[in-house]
């Protein structure tokens, strides 16, 4: 049987270092390609048959990943914190970085992420590029406002965005710059571009054959609305990658970190170390979500019950709902309320 070849990959911007090992740890080549297409496949094109790649967690990893998978053995993809602890060394550069990559794996000793399918990837892009429009378009409503609020102008709040409403207000204004009817105008102009832009992307979405019928379960979820559905569902992929909701709940950013010794143990604010835009969607559905389920309800009542402030209670209606979506994506059926007691 032909030997495996232990490759490191210390992915940039514009270069990827190499370092190619035998499994004795003997260093076959070492070098940097160009970080395109081109480059890598005609690089490729000089390894030996058989080999096994570790690369690090990049905003640059998803393409190249997806390059060299179907050429390896097996690729894999190291998680850069937990990859400190290991490879951490005075002397750092390209170089001996890819080289200690190649080590780790050769050792088996590769902390590794989960690596999303690249069609998942590509949906995933567009819902958190929807929520930057969403943002975007907030920001444009606030300008909007404060533009108002500057010049002393009187506005109704609630029918400020209506496009009928906005037109009326800017020909009634008087005693008002032009620069700011300018801007008035510019601003509601980008504000209705978001708007059209992320329902156009949620509705795509939305009707996607990879995420209907997926996300319709979860939105049979009493407080669940169609876009944490969709987030949860892009974000997590696969449920059955995490054993339990713990590990679930850590995912998602809503426990906080522990420190341990000598039988003392230290509580600190949640972790950083999260999905986060996983965390922000659930925080924000489980603001809202004891309105429309009564178990989440009883909930947050019972953590105020038990001296938690607003926040504290809110996490633990979040917790709970990564636990209702959790059962109802693995069990692949609508959710059923507990029958009462």
């Amino acid at each position: 049987m032909d030997e495996l070849y232990y490759v490191g990959l210390d992915v940039h911007k514009r270069t990827v270092s190499f370092c190619v090992k035998r499994a004795n740890g003997g260093v076959v080549k070492q070098g940097t390609v160009p970080a395109t297409r081109p480059s890598l496949q005609e690089w490729m094109a000089g390894l030996p048959e058989r080999w096994s790649g570790a690369m690090e967690a990049t905003m640059f990893t998803g393409w190249i990943y997806d390059v060299l998978r179907p050429r390896a053995v097996e690729l894999k993809v190291a998680h850069p914190y937990m990859l400190r602890a290991i490879v951490a060394a005075k002397k750092k550069n390209d170089r001996v970085d890819a080289a200690k990559l190649a080590d780790a794996l050769r050792c088996d000793l590769l902390p590794t992420c989960w690596m999303a399918p690249s069609e998942m990837r590509e949906l995933r892009r567009v819902l958190r590029y929807r929520n930057l429009l969403v943002r975007e378009a907030v920001r444009m409503k606030n300008k909007t406002a404060g533009l108002l609020m500057e010049v002393g102008a009187e506005f109704n709040k609630q029918r400020l965005h209506g496009r009928r409403y906005f037109e009326e207000l800017v020909e009634s204004l008087e005693e008002v710059p032009e620069s700011v009817k300018a801007l008035l105008e510019l601003t509601h102009t980008h504000l209705e571009i978001f708007e059209r832009a992320q329902k156009r992307l949620l509705r795509a979405l939305r009707e996607h054959p990879l995420l209907a019928e997926r996300v319709e379960r979860l939105r049979s979820i009493p407080g669940v609305g169609e876009v944490t559905a969709l987030t949860w569902a892009l974000e997590i992929v696969d449920p059955n990658r995490f054993s339990s909701g713990k590990r679930a709940v850590s995912y998602c950013g809503l426990c906080s970190a522990q420190d341990e010794s000598a039988g003392k143990s230290q509580r600190h604010p949640l972790s950083k170390q999260r999905n986060a835009h996983l965390q922000m969607m659930l925080v924000e559905a489980a603001q809202l979500a004891p309105r429309f389920n009564p178990e989440l309800a009883q909930v947050y009542e019972q953590e105020r019950e038990r001296g938690a402030n607003h926040n504290r209670a809110v996490l633990t209606v979040a917790r709970k709902l990564v636990g209702y979506l959790l059962a109802v994506d693995k069990r692949g059926t609508a959710f059923q309320p507990r029958p009462p007691r």
